[in-house]
């Protein structure tokens, strides 16, 4: 585990979608969701930890319905003005703090995360909330960062895991009673590293049916 402070994503969330990098990523997860899963209308979806909805709103004109949900009222809020200036009536918002003991309302045929379970402490405990949100053969998506050294964010403020092993986290899935548990790699991002140059970060994406 990492740092213990909560990161401002609040104060994050107005600039948040100018990142080129952040904006390339949700595309290449969206992709790799939509291939691996081939979302449909006859699903209802949640995004946990939507941030801004950048996966989010990529998914939407793919599925019956998409739930974002997040701890930052902050990047809610942006989500919510993407909704409205769209005129999107599929897209709902939750916030929902979860290391607070907070949970999302309502039953999804599909669960999707991106790049933030390394932002929560007990790893477990949240794939166990997702298994109760999912009907009976519903799908998991979870995009993440390959263990890295800690030199992804720079600041490590409200990081509290330096990337996965993609072992470990099938094992949780397996665990807390997902099957068909797979994995691939959704994208890599290259940054800057201070000191060290270009260095590449693979992001996976595991899939698992409960």
């Amino acid at each position: 585990m990492e740092s213990k402070k909560p990161k401002d994503f609040d104060k994050e969330a107005a600039e948040w979608d100018l990142n080129p990098g952040r904006v390339k990523l949700a595309h290449e997860v969206a992709d790799a969701i939509i291939r691996e899963i081939q979302p449909d209308a006859s699903m209802d979806a949640l995004d946990f930890g939507c941030g801004t909805g950048l996966v989010t709103l990529l998914l939407q004109p793919r599925v019956k319905s998409i739930t974002g949900a997040d701890s930052s009222k902050g990047m809610l809020a942006m989500l919510e003005k993407k909704i409205t200036m769209q005129g999107l009536t599929n897209v709902r918002i939750q916030h929902v703090d979860f290391e607070q003991g907070g949970r999302v309302q309502g039953r999804f045929q599909l669960i999707i995360s991106s790049m933030m379970l390394h932002h929560v402490p007990d790893t477990a405990a949240l794939l166990s909330q997702w298994r109760e949100l999912l009907v009976k053969g519903g799908r998991l998506c979870i995009a993440d960062l390959d263990m890295e050294d800690g030199s992804f964010h720079g600041d490590n403020t409200g990081v509290f895991h330096r990337g996965f092993a993609r072992g470990q986290v099938m094992g949780l899935l397996r665990d807390a009673g997902f099957s068909e548990v797979r994995s691939s790699t959704a994208a890599t991002m290259v940054k800057e590293v201070e000191g060290r140059g270009k260095k590449e970060f693979p992001v996976f994406l595991i899939s698992a049916v409960l």
